[in-house]
């Protein structure tokens, strides 16, 4: 840890802070440890579990929620995002074409057919 601190240019305490979540490093820390791993930055995000101060922010309160949680891991964290946002994307809601059509819909008759004809993705208004 010691000499890893010393190729990155920084305190042993201070980046021993920073890998028990003390302290956020500052960009130019990150891209120092970034440097001295051979990673980019944004792989170390990844890693962490966030997004990077340069990506777009996530509206999900879902996600929000999952990055929050302190009893989690980082890769805990990065895989349930991943999962979360594919569940998202096969959703019948998330996959509404702007005809009102379900693009994921199953083909008429076929498994999941509704013989009744009525969309049981929403619940009635």
């Amino acid at each position: 840890m010691r000499q890893f601190a010393q190729m990155a240019g920084i305190s042993n305490p201070y980046l021993s802070q920073i890998e028990r979540g003390l302290r956020a490093p500052s960009e130019q820390v990150l891209e120092a440890i970034a440097t001295t791993l051979k990673v980019s930055v944004d792989a170390l995000y990844e890693q962490a579990g966030v997004s990077p101060p340069s990506a777009a922010p996530d509206p999900s309160a879902v996600v929000d929620a999952i990055r929050a949680d302190p009893l989690l891991t980082a890769r805990q964290r990065a895989a349930l995002v991943e999962i979360y946002h594919a569940f998202v994307a096969e959703s019948p809601r998330a996959a509404k074409a702007p005809d009102g059509e379900g693009a994921g819909a199953a083909p008429e008759g076929g498994e999941g057919a509704n013989p009744s004809g009525a969309d049981l993705t929403d619940p009635p208004a």
